[in-house]
């Protein structure tokens, strides 16, 4: 094995808490997170993408990408799906092996067992559990071919050691598997790589550093200093550039830009299909700068030259439909088509708080509801770096704001995660905890975020997940309950604090979220504990499907959560 490639995944696998596991596991996650993080930007576990396990068909890591979100869950790729009126999917493929040398074999005999997998009725190999989901996955995907009206899917596959790419036969092997991918019709785009030493260094760099975005504006406007305003501009930007802004590695959209937009890409509504008609007509497209309300972006850091910016650390805080349009018919646009840009650069909070609720003003949320929920966010990111050492996690409030920072990454949680915890402990919703979260945040929007709840309950619940993560990653928690995490939260809470809510109040409520985190992070304690509802959760899942082992389908019904529930409310009172 490489030894700059051992080094990194040594170091990697340290700050994902994954030392447990099996070098080869480790190497897989490792080609998991520097291949994955070009497709998607905010934090994600690499061993939910993992696969290789025997049965799997020569698949050792797998993703689909679907409008910028990254899934593997069958019910996730269903709803992402049925969610969307236009899709932009990649399918993304790898063999990760760690010889410092290439078998060209690899190629054709993964084409094969591909095309096997997307084409062929049923499966002629055996084949494990995830591979079983990722056809299911796929097979979603292609359930409505109306949708795909910007093309078919691309598919990525890469075969990645740590050797050194070059021979001559690997080449001609990759080439017979671009054309047995391409032959069976079911996509735009076929990517076959091979990835060396070299290819996996320069992907995990790119994985570990902070969005930047260059671009040229020459028309534009100096705005005068103002209070908790570095420098601000208003001016015009070519289309083009801002498509290129919003564009990551692979070729999709950076979702995190908008995470400080109060709605997600409203898909093509009435506005949306008007907004795309202006850039099918040849007089209006050069009109479009003067027809949109055009964008804004609040960045941390800013460095100008001349005509040129350069800007990392940013948010696009107002424009977010006008980017998706845009994006989707970036091959429709020409130098004459430009988009009325205002940039401002600041690190006080309460101003980006202010600039975004005046840029999202037009929408239904009111502007109190708007401030109070921005400030509640910074008072979580604030609240979680208060605890002790053992006992410190990061809320990720920006995407890869803690890039480059020696944290580990186990430690960091994005609010897609808080999102999934908090509800799965305190709103009684671990069986769609699992699932396409968008979905989630939709119908329990007026409970997520509330400022009227104490975000101590919020640090709970990220708490509790650290530490079955961890006693998962460290063996202690067999890895076969790994599909039951959100319930074993939402049992926690049940066993710790019974099933009441948490009463009002911050005071009230911290008497009882203490009692949680004081076995929590007592690592003997709270393992004794999640061993103590196992029993419980092996009768729950008897009783829901008699004879078959717990998997990804079971913990998704609500009746066996109410299954759960009641068994751990038998259990004999705690000591």
């Amino acid at each position: 094995m490489d030894q700059i490639v051992k080094s990194l995944t040594s170091t990697f696998a340290q700050e994902q808490g994954i030392t447990a596991l099996e070098e080869s596991v480790q190497f897989e996650a490792f080609v998991a997170n520097a291949t994955l993080s070009a497709f998607y930007d905010e934090e994600f576990n690499p061993l939910d993408f993992v696969i290789g396990a025997g049965g799997d068909l020569g698949v050792d890591i797998a993703a689909i990408v679907i409008n910028g979100d990254l899934l593997l869950d069958a019910v996730d790729v269903e709803q992402a799906v049925s969610a969307s009126k236009q899709l932009d999917v990649k399918f993304i493929f790898i063999q990760a092996k760690r010889p410092e040398s290439f078998t060209a074999a690899v190629f054709t005999d993964l084409a094969d067992n591909l095309r096997h997998l997307i084409k062929d009725d049923t499966l002629r190999y055996p084949a494990n559990a995830d591979v079983v989901n990722l056809r299911e996955a796929i097979k979603h995907v292609f359930a409505d071919l109306s949708k795909f009206t910007n093309g078919l899917p691309t598919v990525i596959v890469r075969y990645a050691t740590t050797g050194v790419v070059g021979d001559a036969l690997l080449e001609e092997k990759r080439q017979s598997a671009i054309k047995v991918l391409d032959d069976t019709n079911y996509f735009d785009k076929v990517v076959v790589e091979a990835v060396g030493a070299r290819q996996l260094r320069d992907q995990h760099q790119a994985s570990t550093s902070a969005v930047t975005a260059q671009f040229s504006m020459d028309k534009r406007l100096t705005l005068p200093k103002m209070p908790g305003v570095n420098q601000a501009f208003i001016g015009v930007l070519a289309a083009k550039d801002l498509v290129a802004m919003i564009t990551d590695g692979s070729g999709g959209i950076r979702k995190s830009l908008f995470f400080d937009n109060v709605r997600d890409f409203q898909d093509f509504n009435p506005v949306n299909q008007e907004i795309l008609a202006s850039l099918n007509d040849t007089t209006r497209k050069s009109q479009f700068s003067v027809l949109n309300n055009g964008v804004t972006i609040v960045t941390r850091s800013l460095t100008p030259a001349g005509d040129e910016f350069s800007i990392s650390d940013f948010q696009i805080v107002n424009g977010c439909q006008t980017c998706h349009v845009l994006f989707h018919a970036k091959d429709q646009l020409n130098d004459d088509v430009h988009v009325s840009l205002r940039l401002i650069q600041s690190q006080d909070e309460d101003v980006i708080a202010g600039i975004t609720a005046a840029t999202n003003r037009q929408t239904a949320v009111s502007d109190d509801d708007l401030e109070a929920r921005e400030q509640y966010h910074k008072d979580l990111e604030a609240l979680f770096t208060t605890f002790p050492a053992g006992q410190e996690l990061h809320y990720e409030r920006r995407s890869k704001q803690y890039a480059g920072q020696e944290i580990e990454r186990t430690r960091i949680l994005t609010r897609s995660q808080l999102v999934r915890t908090y509800a799965s402990m305190f709103l009684d919703e671990p069986a769609r905890a699992g699932r396409y979260v968008r979905e989630l945040r939709e119908t329990r929007k007026n409970d997520l975020f509330n400022p009227s709840t104490n975000t101590l309950a919020y640090y709970a619940s990220a708490a509790a997940y650290y530490r079955i993560e961890w006693l998962l990653r460290n063996k202690r928690l067999d890895r076969k309950y790994s599909p039951a995490r959100y319930q074993l939260l939402a049992a926690l809470k049940l066993r710790v604090l019974g099933d009441k809510p948490l009463p009002q109040g911050d005071r009230k409520s911290k008497t009882e979220l203490d009692k949680l985190l004081k076995v929590v992070w007592d690592a003997q304690a709270s393992e004794q504990l999640v061993n103590e509802l196992l029993p419980a959760l092996d009768k729950a899942v008897e009783a829901e499907t008699p004879g078959v082992a717990l998997n990804r389908d079971t913990v998704r019904t609500r009746s066996f959560t109410d299954r759960f529930k009641a068994q751990v409310l038998a259990l004999p009172p705690r000591a």
